[in-house]
């Protein structure tokens, strides 16, 4: 437990000794849904770090929710734990929220070596934005629920992860601890636009930037996604992987880590 200004923040750290890879789960998921990657090779090779956000997983709700639960506010809890934590130069990994925060992070600091997001339109602001960038669902609309009831815990931790993939209790258990708040105030800011302009941050970006996503993604509308011109695309294209869900680092560990590898090698 890193104590930050935001809140106590809940970290698991690889073995490795390699540079620094920050990662960062979705709404109202955790840290444990990058167990794979932290488990596997690449948390061998490198000092991975999975987060979990304020007001999710194990870490406390936000001292000041205001303050914390958007996208400025999420970008600077995840920067300020990283300097807590000693790093002043890492890569990220980013899946779904956590890479909407990654792209945030971007216009807010110079730590970043290179980003990969899945599941993360880069999107401008508003709520017109929002809507070319996400494919319509059920699901997205809990995104921003405050309450959910037991039915909609259970929906929403199945959809989020991939209706193939697979299917642990702590999946549910991170949505049903989430704080409300975190949500309801989060996806509020975002769609007022509150925070940068994450469409010019993908298509600026400094670094490398790696947009991995499934194919068979159900909330992001990936021809939106292949259709912006990147400055600093990773290997100059979208990957798409066949058949893949929302999660893919999730459902398809081995294939995904393919990717993540080549990637880390790069920067």
């Amino acid at each position: 437990m890193i104590e930050t200004s935001h809140a106590g923040i809940a970290v698991t750290q690889s073995a490795g000794e390699g540079p620094p890879v920050l990662m960062i789960h979705g709404n109202s998921s955790c840290k444990e849904v990058f167990r794979n990657q932290l488990d596997g090779q690449i948390g061998a090779a490198y000092r991975c770090i999975a987060m979990d956000l304020p007001g999710h997983g194990a870490s406390q709700n936000a001292a000041n929710p205001e303050k914390t639960y958007s996208m400025p506010g999420y970008a600077e809890a995840a920067i300020e734990l990283m300097r807590e934590l000693g790093h002043d130069r890492y890569a990220m990994l980013g899946w779904s929220l956590g890479g909407h925060i990654g792209l945030e992070m971007l216009t807010r600091t110079d730590a970043i070596s290179g980003l990969m997001i899945t599941g993360s339109p880069p999107v401008g602001r508003g709520e017109e934005q929002l809507s070319a960038g996400f494919l319509p669902s059920e699901h997205m609309g809990l995104a921003g629920q405050r309450d959910f009831s037991e039915a909609e815990i259970d929906a929403y931790a199945r959809a989020t992860c991939g209706i193939n993939a697979p299917f642990e209790p702590f999946l549910r258990e991170a949505v049903a601890r989430t704080d409300g708040n975190a949500r309801e105030m989060m996806l509020g800011s975002f769609v007022r636009g509150v925070g940068a302009n994450q469409q010019e941050a993908a298509v600026n970006a400094a670094v490398p930037l790696a947009i991995v996503n499934g194919g068979a993604e159900p909330f992001v509308n990936n021809e939106f996604v292949a259709a912006l011109t990147y400055r600093n695309l990773w290997e100059d294209r979208v990957h798409l992987m066949e058949g893949i869900g929302h999660a893919p680092f999730w459902e398809a560990p081995d294939a995904f880590d393919v990717y993540l590898k080549r990637f880390l090698e790069s920067l």
